[in-house]
């Protein structure tokens, strides 16, 4: 489904509201910041109000980065929005079609209106509501936004093009998983606005304790049926939910691995599952099966259960079919 199909429409919603939110999904990164900063930029230039919604407590080191770097006033939590909304108003969400993985999900009974710009497969718990725009061939929410602005021909300053292609970079594992040849062109187009990769290398740097505690997880690794890695931490240690990411991300990259997954206690004091995949194996479908989704090559979830052990056993039960 590919968004140029619905640039008039995406373009008309905007311009017929008067004012705009648009939210990512809990636990934000880099493509749903950067997606939500780019849409966010679009908007301004049909001189509407919008306003990026956040109801997270605690962020990923790169996304914290880019907040502290933009204005204030452009970032709200869903507590300020019945205070913003005007006569006419439209709800935009990126990144996530999926009502569960939205830090407040009853901010849909906020509006009428509504559209959805993502890049994950559906399932069952997909917003049934509004213009739901879904391109699974897309490597990311941001390409998808990149799309929109070369079709309206909107120039970004540089750093909203580097932010931009922060998302990008995240998403494909720098330019390893889901990557074709609009992805190059899209990375190309947004180098062109002055996109610059050495600040894309500063929003992607590592915290060095954070290093060697990932690399604690990657020793505690079972291979199953010679393909499928999964690695779990230590019971007592919290991981950000990129820090599961990035271990799954590195799993992927040794010989003979098709599909990784690592499995931690997070922030919420849940555990959660971060998955990532050659294409092989559908890890979204995986993470179905868990509570959670993706798509072919990156899906996550998050369970309450009592040890990581039992969630393993789970998951195991399910890769072992």
């Amino acid at each position: 489904m590919n968004i140029l199909n619905y640039a008039r429409e995406i373009k008309r919603k905007i311009k017929t509201h008067q004012t705009i939110f648009i939210v990512g999904h809990q636990n934000l990164d880099l493509d749903a910041i950067g997606s939500a900063l780019g849409l966010h930029y679009i908007i301004q230039k049909y001189r509407k109000e919008s306003y990026i919604v956040i109801d997270d407590q605690v962020h990923e080191l790169g996304v914290e980065k880019i907040i502290s770097e933009q204005p204030k006033e452009i970032f709200i939590s869903s507590q300020d929005i019945e205070e913003k909304k005007t006569k006419k108003n439209l709800l935009i969400i990126v990144d996530t079609n999926k009502i569960n993985l939205l830090s407040n999900p009853k901010i849909l009974d906020d509006f009428e209106d509504i559209i959805v710009i993502d890049h994950h497969q559906t399932n069952e718990y997909t917003i049934n509501r509004g213009l739901l725009i879904v391109d699974k061939e897309s490597s990311s929410t941001c390409e998808m936004i990149t799309q929109i602005l070369s079709h309206y021909r909107i120039k970004v300053p540089p750093e909203i093009a580097t932010i931009i292609l922060s998302g990008i970079v995240l998403d494909t594992n720098n330019f390893v998983l889901k990557t074709q040849a609009k992805t190059y062109f899209t990375a190309y187009y947004l180098a062109s606005f002055g996109a610059d990769p050495k600040k894309v290398q500063y929003y992607l740097k590592q915290n060095i304790k954070e290093y060697i505690a990932r690399q604690k997880v990657i020793t505690n690794i079972e291979i199953v049926k010679e393909k499928y890695a999964v690695a779990t931490g230590v019971e007592k240690i919290k991981y950000k939910r990129e820090e599961l990411a990035k271990i799954a991300s590195t799993l992927i990259q040794f010989n003979d691995i098709e599909a990784s997954f690592v499995i931690g206690w997070n922030q919420d004091n849940k555990i959660g599952i971060s998955a990532r995949s050659e294409g092989r194996l559908n890890v979204g479908k995986v993470m179905e099966k868990l509570g959670g989704g993706g798509d072919d090559h990156d899906a996550a979830t998050q369970i309450e259960e009592d040890s990581l052990q039992t969630v393993k056993d789970k998951l195991l039960a399910i890769l072992n079919k």
